[in-house]
């Protein structure tokens, strides 16, 4: 990884513990070409005849004559063990969930300036349920949250899906939550960052996000290993808390073909100061997708891709929890985002 890149992270550490994050990304030494000796005559005997051609394809496995004694797909006789990632379409969001930690892989949306102007949805309508197109067993359930200290967090969220009750309901769904830390992230910077990606369509005709939560490693201070660490709660304990969430932008100019701005985030599960840069949590699109296993953009060419933050002033533009409650009831924010200086 590059220098930059290692800074770029780097800068994303709120005091809460976002300097894991860069610790771990920035932690693997540049690779060094290996110095191989000269042979001696004595390692390389002279050849009298030439090497024979490499294959042009792939090399056969041998023909076995009698069949192998032991048949190990025959377990699938009895069901696939899995993993099974539970894909789920809808009117407002598209998941993918991880029936281990019961939260989704990630979640994708779509807003465009006509469907946060339509005000066809009131989030006072809509309840938090489970869902039932996971298996029971894996499912995570209202009860989990009960007491546990954190907010069902949003993935997609509501104000996103105003444009029908039936759309906003949806991201309602436990698949679209994860546990977040309420104060000071899930209810504000959290919350500033979701309205960011709002503003971004009086910039651009087309915006689509996917948001999801990582697992990411800490050193520990006392042996100086690397360690993944995080909390579970719910009854029994089953859904698991993310240490940090990441977003993924992509600002589409419209056009057949166009370019496409690209922004990614990684921000810590914990309080963040309302005056921290956005652009501190900038990463690359490729830091995310190693860790959370993913990948986001391998069909969009180099050529048509554009850094976001080049493009468009990435900051946030801080609001009181309840004033942006009364705004998310009305008319959607008229600010426009201005370019970078």
């Amino acid at each position: 990884m590059s220098k930059a890149t290692i800074a770029i992270i780097a800068a994303a550490s709120a005091a809460t513990g976002a300097a894991a994050t860069a610790a771990f990304f920035s932690s693997r030494p540049d690779r060094k070409a290996v110095q191989i000796p000269p042979s001696s005559p004595i390692d390389s005997p002279s050849r009298t005849s030439p090497l024979p051609p490499a294959p042009s394809g792939p090399v056969p496995l041998p023909v076995r004559d009698t069949p192998p004694p032991v048949n190990p797909a025959g377990l699938l006789q009895y069901g696939f063990p899995g993993p099974v990632n539970d894909l789920r379409p809808g009117l407002s969001i598209m998941s993918s969930f991880d029936r281990r930690t019961r939260n989704p892989h990630w979640v994708a949306e779509h807003i465009t300036p006509a469907s946060l102007a339509t005000n066809s949805g009131d989030r006072k309508h809509s309840y938090f349920v489970e869902d039932d197109t996971v298996p029971e067993k894996f499912r995570a359930k209202l009860h989990d949250y009960f007491r546990s200290g954190y907010d069902r967090g949003h993935q997609v969220p509501a104000a996103d899906a105003k444009w029908s009750q039936e759309a906003m309901d949806q991201t309602f769904l436990l698949t679209n939550m994860c546990p977040q830390v309420g104060d000071g992230f899930n209810r504000d910077y959290w919350a500033h960052l979701e309205d960011f990606c709002r503003r971004l369509t009086h910039s651009y005709p087309s915006v689509r996000i996917v948001t999801g939560p990582l697992y990411l490693p800490r050193k520990d201070p006392v042996d100086n290993k690397w360690r993944v660490s995080y909390e579970v709660i719910g009854n029994p304990p089953n859904v698991a808390v993310p240490t940090h969430f990441y977003k993924v932008i992509f600002a589409e100019d419209g056009r057949t073909g166009g370019n496409v701005s690209l922004g990614a985030f990684v921000l810590p599960n914990a309080e963040i100061a309302s005056n921290k840069p956005l652009v501190d949590f900038e990463v690359p699109i490729g830091a995310v997708e190693r860790a959370s296993g993913l990948e986001f953009a391998s069909k969009l060419p180099t050529q048509r891709r554009k850094r976001l933050c080049s493009e468009v002033n990435c900051s946030l533009i801080v609001r009181q929890y309840a004033e942006r409650q009364r705004d998310l009831q009305g008319a959607p924010v008229r600010k426009r985002l201005q370019p970078p200086a």
